[in-house]
């Protein structure tokens, strides 16, 4: 009789347990074959191993968010973790963020960085750790800063080798008023658009221009309807991984450390291979038909000050201050 109270009550403890165990969502508005895609894909692994089982991670990428009533479209997701949506977390550019956070986007001033080194070293500072404590009033919690690389402009009609060849361009561009005021500096019409929709538009030519990182470029096939790349790298592009505050909060000292530990280990191979496919797909770009020009970005540099000048206004000195310092 007591081994089957016993048994029953063992029982019973495996099946709270089970039904106990935290599910976590984590979305993103690019494919399977995305840096970003491929390091989620890490973070799921070291936080299913790590936690024993108490926490699952399920990954949706562009094609599978639609299965969980989600567009494929950055600020959908970012809003699913403010307004305790279908996604748990997401991993999207900085200065999505800065609509909830203004000094989030601070990293993507124009010429800010020179090297990938320089930038990871700006990310995992102090600075932006006070920074993102900002998106915490939205239930958002930063907990690694993946890399989606430097910023470079495309087109269909035109070779950019000089500041010039910006005049008048009709340019794609994230909702990112810095990426925006940085392309009106250099004399392109930006206008924004999710990033889910830019193949579509380029292809209708709803623009003759667009501008992202050169792995994007690539893993997206936007070389399939863009003829002229030039490597400008005029903003570098931070990606804060997010989880969900309240969902952080639910969960224990050592699942909390799984999860941040994962997330790590994730930022960090992210970094590797964004840095790795920037020095590696210009090469492979070329060989799918793309002109490849690299202008003078000292130039570049030059004509988009008037964007630090705007923004010093919105950070304030302090920051900006601080900023400038740390990445002389």
């Amino acid at each position: 009789m007591k081994k089957t109270i016993l048994a029953a009550l063992m029982a019973g403890s495996f099946i709270a347990s089970a039904f106990s165990a935290t599910v976590i969502k984590l979305g993103y508005s690019t494919g399977s074959s995305d840096p970003r895609a491929v390091a989620s894909k890490l973070f799921k692994e070291e936080v299913e191993k790590n936690s024993k089982g108490s926490i699952t991670v399920e990954l949706y990428d562009s094609s599978r968010l639609p299965t969980i009533g989600m567009k494929a479209s950055d600020t959908n997701l970012i809003e699913s973790i403010i307004n305790r949506g279908p996604v748990d977390m997401t991993v999207s550019s900085a200065g999505n963020f800065g609509i909830y956070a203004t000094n989030v986007g601070v990293s993507a001033l124009p010429f800010l960085f020179t090297d990938f080194d320089k930038a990871w070293k700006f990310m995992d500072s102090d600075i932006v750790k006070g920074v993102n404590k900002e998106l915490e009033s939205s239930n958002i919690v930063v907990l690694a800063h993946y890399d989606n690389g430097f910023r470079c402009v495309t087109t269909t009609s035109r070779q950019i080798t000089k500041v010039a060849d910006m005049k008048g361009l009709k340019i794609r561009t994230p909702a990112n008023q810095i990426v925006m005021e940085t392309m009106t500096a250099l004399g392109a019409r930006p206008e924004p658009l999710d990033f889910g929709k830019l193949l579509a538009a380029l292809k209708a030519g709803q623009f003759d221009s667009q501008e992202n990182p050169i792995p994007v470029i690539y893993n997206n096939k936007l070389y399939q309807v863009q003829k002229y790349l030039a490597i400008t790298n005029h903003s570098y592009d931070a990606m804060p991984l997010v989880i969900k505050k309240d969902v952080w909060n639910k969960l224990s000292a050592a699942e909390k450390k799984v999860v941040q530990d994962a997330a790590i280990k994730a930022q960090n191979l992210n970094r590797t291979l964004v840095k790795d496919q920037t020095n590696s797909l210009v090469a492979s770009l070329k060989k799918e038909g793309m002109v490849v020009t690299r202008p003078d970005l000292g130039e570049f540099k030059k004509a988009t000050q008037s964007v630090f000048e705007i923004f010093s206004e919105i950070y304030g000195k302090d920051l900006m201050d601080k900023v400038i310092a740390f990445t002389k």
